[in-house]
């Protein structure tokens, strides 16, 4: 096949395959845009959704060191193995960071398939990119917010229990972690069951009414 006849050939077979992305991302921002390699030349192509999410306007040619030059510190290494495989038309499927060219860390799935040519034979591979910086960021506000939460439940069960046995707040822990590896249930859920206990049970009434003491207006404990 003459060489323009391939280009035509692959550009309606990335057009076809970059739609599909596009669809899997939604929107007309760059959440999803394909690639293809082709082992014979060791030649990248990108749409320009993944140029764009890797902070490119215009044109660019994509190599295997400019696309390890934009993989998170973190996860070049691991990417980098992958790349090897995907340069003698290997498949894959990852999750990592990669940081465009204004140095912001953006999220990614990118999955591959083979490609192969009219024959059947593998010829390379092609998949595509998803952003998914958005999902992952509202995963982590989730995540922060029940730490924040279960913090507070155990803090409040360990000030009972400093009050009740006159205690500091490690030695406070400590309870609550033996009481975790004796049950073998997370130190923030015997923490709230304990609260739940106290709160169900209740204090006695020398303990409210010494309560009731301690916060009245004029009362000895402040002087």
């Amino acid at each position: 096949m003459p060489d323009a006849l391939a280009d035509d050939a692959d550009a309606d077979n990335a057009s076809e395959h970059w739609e599909v992305a596009a669809v899997l991302a939604g929107g007309d921002s760059p959440k999803a845009g394909g690639f293809k390699f082709f082992v014979a030349d060791q030649r990248w192509v990108w749409s320009e959704e993944v140029a764009r999410m890797h902070g490119y306007s215009g044109q660019v040619e994509p190599t295997t060191e400019l696309l390890l030059s934009h993989k998170h510190p973190d996860d070049r290494a691991r990417v980098a193995e992958i790349l090897e495989r995907v340069r003698s038309g290997g498949l894959f499927s990852s999750r990592h960071r990669i940081i465009d060219t204004d140095g912001k860390t953006h999220w990614m799935v990118v999955v591959g398939d083979h490609m192969t040519d009219e024959s059947g034979d593998v010829v390379g591979t092609q998949g595509y990119y998803v952003d998914v910086t958005d999902t992952m960021q509202a995963d982590l506000t989730s995540e922060i917010k029940q730490v924040v939460k279960s913090r507070a439940t155990i803090e409040q069960a360990k000030g009972i229990l400093m009050a009740a046995y006159g205690i500091d707040a490690d030695r406070a822990f400590d309870i609550l972690t033996w009481r975790s590896q004796l049950t073998h249930v997370k130190v923030k859920t015997v923490a709230a069951q304990f609260l739940e206990a106290v709160m169900r049970e209740g204090l006695s009434p020398e303990s409210v009414s010494t309560i009731d003491r301690l916060l009245l207006p004029g009362d000895p404990v402040a002087s």
